[in-house]
């Protein structure tokens, strides 16, 4: 429906954090809560699409089992929060899909451990949230359920893959969503739509089990919520090593963080180039000199890359993975697969031994990059823009055009994907809009295991914006 259609904004949901305190206190109930986002997602999933599982009686059943927890006695810290579960994460007992029609009857066998963790943290799920195939494409739409519409205009794609994850939290279904991030899934998505998206270091928060994934060690399950304090305490639930993880590893303990000790890097392209639209390079410069003006040691300085760096030379990693996966189903009924998804498991099946083999090399001088930038000169943190645009047409792979500078399918995904394979911590926060409202997101990058020093920064950033 048209936007100025949209239903009118509800009342906001509170903070998780008070949100659990009022149920483990008594002021409220999981199932009151739990009742107010069925409420909402029976009145406004349909114009969204951001939820394409749900059931009600399910979900009741598990708000009546924390309530009995809480009387039980039980600390319960994300106490009757409603989440959504992205479709690519295991939940015991639940269709998960991938948004594939090849997996249309698959029945997760048990929870992802960033699942199990949640729930026994006392939070609720409440549905499945919408993904593009296999999680593998910057625009949330597939041939099983549809497009997932922005909050703000449904004309407009939330962005991918997380896109249902961000939709239900942005459109005031449910507080709290829990995404993937393989390239920027669950930092350009929130930053389309006015959220902190936060990917930890990679193994912070265990992965799996689960589906086999096409992005070879990159992926990570992210907290989607409306303030980095909610994020930092769903990472707090998650994190932690587990044995079903072999990836899985412990980050650094968090310290008060005295933010003007810090030295901190302000870079406009993330060291690439690249056209970004003038009023997204504006708003993030502006925060840059906020920032100076409030006694912070914030410096000019952009990462140096491995020559001719572009986000193409480790498509192939991704383009491999789906055609080792899923190219023998696409090659017997390519009708069943997205073909967008199709065009990117028919390149894979052209890529040669050595093509691949230096990608995954050239991923690796990116991780080289990434650590020497921070240790050769010192810096804490470094800031940027999330994306180079906002949020696009529906209809379209990503923008054609950026600062009037044809582009890709992937323009407006270049400043996420290195961080994912740099496997240090990232986060995207809320930093202003452009002419039409439409929001801006500012990234944040900290070192690898530095997850915690990273949400404090975000959160005095976030304060002072």
């Amino acid at each position: 429906m048209p936007a100025s259609e949209q239903p009118s904004p509800d009342q906001p949901w509170p903070s998780i954090i008070a949100l659990a305190d009022a149920v483990r206190s008594g002021r409220s109930t999981a199932r009151a809560e739990t009742e107010r986002a069925i409420e909402r997602i029976v009145r406004l999933n349909p114009g969204l699409n951001a939820i394409i599982s749900f059931d009600p009686a399910d979900a009741l059943a598990r708000a009546d089992a924390v309530d009995r927890r809480v009387q039980a006695g039980e600390e319960l810290p994300l106490a009757g929060v409603p989440v959504t579960i992205k479709d690519n994460i295991w939940v015991k007992g639940r269709r998960i899909t991938q948004g594939s029609r090849l997996f249309k009857d698959f029945v997760a066998p048990q929870d992802a451990v960033a699942v199990e963790r949640l729930e026994a943290a006392g939070a609720v799920i409440l549905g499945i949230s919408n993904t593009p195939e296999f999680a593998a494409k910057g625009q949330t739409t597939n041939l099983l359920y549809g497009a997932t519409r922005h909050p703000m205009n449904s004309g407009l794609t939330p962005g991918g893959s997380s896109g249902g994850a961000v939709a239900s939290v942005a459109g005031g279904l449910v507080p709290l969503a829990l995404g993937t991030d393989a390239g920027g899934s669950s930092r350009r998505p929130p930053a389309h739509t006015g959220l902190v998206g936060f990917k930890p270091s990679f193994g912070a928060i265990p992965y799996g089990p689960g589906f086999e994934e096409p992005f070879f060690g990159v992926s990570c399950h992210c907290p989607i919520t409306r303030t980095v304090a909610e994020a930092a305490l769903a990472f707090e639930v998650m994190a932690g090593p587990d044995p079903r993880d072999p990836h899985s590893a412990f980050v650094e303990p968090g310290e008060p963080v005295d933010i003007t000790a810090l030295t901190i890097a302000y870079t406009p392209k993330w060291g690439l180039d690249v056209p970004v639209e003038p009023e997204v390079a504006d708003v993030v410069a502006r925060v840059a000199d906020m920032l100076r003006g409030a006694g912070l040691n914030v410096v000019a300085q952009d990462p140096v890359w491995p020559a001719g760096l572009a986000e193409a030379g480790l498509n192939p990693i991704q383009h491999a993975g789906l055609a080792a996966l899923h190219g023998a189903a696409w090659r017997q009924a390519p009708d069943l697969i997205d073909p967008d998804l199709g065009a990117q498991i028919a390149a894979g099946f052209d890529l040669s031994g050595p093509d691949v083999g230096r990608a995954m090399l050239l991923s690796e001088q990116v991780a080289l990059s990434a650590a020497r930038f921070f240790s050769d000169h010192r810096f804490d943190a470094a800031i940027g823009p999330t994306t180079p645009c906002t949020a696009w047409p529906i209809d379209q792979l990503g923008p054609d055009t950026i600062a009037g500078v044809k582009v890709g399918p992937r323009g407006h995904a270049v400043f996420t994907p290195l961080f994912n394979h740099a496997r240090q911590p990232a986060i995207s926060v809320p930093c202003g809009t452009d002419a039409s409202g439409l929001p801006i997101g500012l990234q944040i990058i900290a070192p690898r295991l530095k997850d915690r020093t990273l949400l404090a920064i975000a959160a005095a950033v976030e304060a002072l914006l």
